[in-house]
This record gives C-alpha cells, sequence and structure tokens, in this order.
C-alpha cells in the first residue's frame, strides 16, 4: 500500500472582481482548471457579477463547475447587490456547490474560514462617525453591523488558523494607489478589530482595482488584495489569482509546519 504524502499546508488560491457578464461564457474554464491544479481550495471575494443578474451568476456557475475540481469558498460584493437579487445570486452559487459565507464560517483541512462582504465607511481618524443626520447613521450602522457578523463568525472557529474572507478593505493600506477621495467608499478599519482580536492568520479581500496587493493589520495580520484588475495590472505575466500556502496544525498535518514560524507562505500564480 502507497503511502499519501503528509499534508502540511493548505494551499489557496484567491481571487475576487471577476465582473463576469452574460457574455462570458468559456471565458473563466481555463484559468479555473489552472487553480484546480494548483491549489487545494478556492477563494472568491466578491463582484462575481457586472451588474448583480442571475443569469450573470449561471454563467459563473457554469464556468466553475466545468472546471473546478477542489473546494470553493466565497463571499458576495457590491456588485452582486446591485440588481438587487444578492440572495437570488448566492442561492445559485450554492446550489452550484459553492460555499458562500454572509456572517457563517466553515473548516477545511484544520483551516477556518470567515466571511463577510463588509462595508465603507473609511479607515483610523479618518472614519465616518454615527453623528448627525440619520442617513449617517444608518450608513454607519450598516458598517458596525458588517464587522459584528465578521465578529461572531470568526468566534465560531476552534482552529487554530483561521482566515477572513471579505471584499471591502480592512485596512487603508491596500487601497493606496486609488484617488484618496473615494478611499471612505473602499472599506472600513472597523473590520480591522474582530480580525486583530482573534489573531487571524490571513486575510483577502477585493473592490480596490487599482490599490496594491498587500499590507497588514496593527498587530501584523497579512493582508491581501486579491482583485482580478490589481493582479493583472501588477503581475502582467502570471494567472490573476494568488496562491497562499497555509501552515497547517501539527495534528492535521501529522507533523511539524515548514515554516517554524508558521507564517502563511505567499507564491506566485
Amino acid at each position: 500500500m502507497v503511502e499519501r504524502p503528509t499534508r502540511t499546508h493548505l494551499r489557496i488560491a484567491a481571487m475576487g472582481d471577476l465582473h463576469v457578464s452574460k457574455n462570458s461564457q468559456g471565458m473563466f474554464q481555463p484559468l479555473f482548471g489552472q487553480i484546480s491544479e494548483t491549489a487545494d481550495v478556492l477563494a472568491l471575494c466578491g463582484d462575481f457579477t457586472d451588474y448583480g443578474l442571475p443569469d450573470e451568476a449561471r454563467v459563473l456557475v457554469r464556468e466553475l463547475t466545468a472546471a473546478m475540481k477542489i473546494p470553493v469558498i466565497a463571499v458576495l460584493g457590491n456588485h452582486d447587490y446591485e440588481g438587487g437579487k444578492p440572495q437570488e445570486i448566492r442561492q445559485i452559487l450554492v446550489d452550484g456547490g459553492v460555499t458562500v459565507l454572509d456572517g457563517e464560517a466553515t473548516e477545511l483541512h484544520g483551516v477556518g474560514f470567515a466571511g463577510v462582504k463588509g462595508f465603507a465607511g473609511g479607515f483610523g481618524r479618518g472614519a465616518l462617525g454615527p453623528w448627525g443626520e440619520h442617513a449617517i447613521k444608518a450608513f454607519v450602522q450598516e458598517a458596525v453591523d458588517e464587522a459584528l457578523k465578521l465578529e461572531s463568525a470568526l468566534a465560531r472557529l476552534r482552529t487554530q488558523k483561521r482566515v477572513a474572507l471579505l471584499h471591502y478593505a480592512p485596512i487603508r493600506a491596500t487601497v493606496e494607489g486609488e484617488p484618496p477621495e473615494i478611499f471612505a467608499y473602499l472599506g472600513s478599519s472597523r473590520l480591522e478589530e474582530p480580525i486583530n482580536r482573534f489573531r487571524v492568520s490571513a486575510v483577502f479581500h477585493g473592490h480596490a482595482h487599482r490599490g496594491v496587493p498587500e499590507g497588514r493589520t496593527s498587530t501584523g495580520v497579512p493582508v491581501h488584495n486579491v482583485s482580478m484588475p490589481l493582479l493583472l495590472r501588477t503581475n502582467p505575466n502570471r494567472p490573476p489569482f494568488l496562491i497562499v500556502e497555509m501552515p497547517l496544525d501539527d495534528a492535521e498535518a501529522g507533523s511539524p509546519p515548514a515554516d517554524p514560524r508558521g507564517e502563511p507562505l505567499v507564491k506566485s500564480a
């Protein structure tokens, strides 16, 4: 009997902002096939659709099911809400085998995944506060609610390694490069607090097409902007997805991780 090699890392492929249209049939199958051969799981960070139309989501599911041989975990993005049918889009993805997180958590090979869409509001001292008109308070409350959902999802996980999937950015560093006037619409630092408190191992988000690929929270948690347009721009000769190798717990791997610090290893696609 041939022994299977001991798994020491979980290879996470991450990307977002695919903006699939009704005319995208056949465009993503080769990419998804390559991801299936390269990674153990695909993390999708929202904006699967261009206008939030169910037909666009169906195109994506056909592309995934035709080529994908590994689990897919996802969160929705703001474009997926544009058509007013986010629940229908979510159900189409779920029916296609995608695990869609919106305040929920899931585990794979001893690594925990928590996901929310997130929301806007700004970062640090520039974050919008809940003062004044009702519309402002409602806007801020949406960001607070998304942070609370992320906190609840992370609290459910009992794994040493935790991954947070978002669409909006939790830190300013990964939106640098966008026009400063729109920073407040690209994310919210309210998402950073639960990430730091629960000692998340890695964060993936999209949304900021002209941001930068990587930053860190105030406690050093690595944050990866995996927006597909950004990855295409910064690495035009490479496929537009990021691979992060997450060291597994000793109990799951059966041997010590290759990186004794337990840091996720970022590798080019």
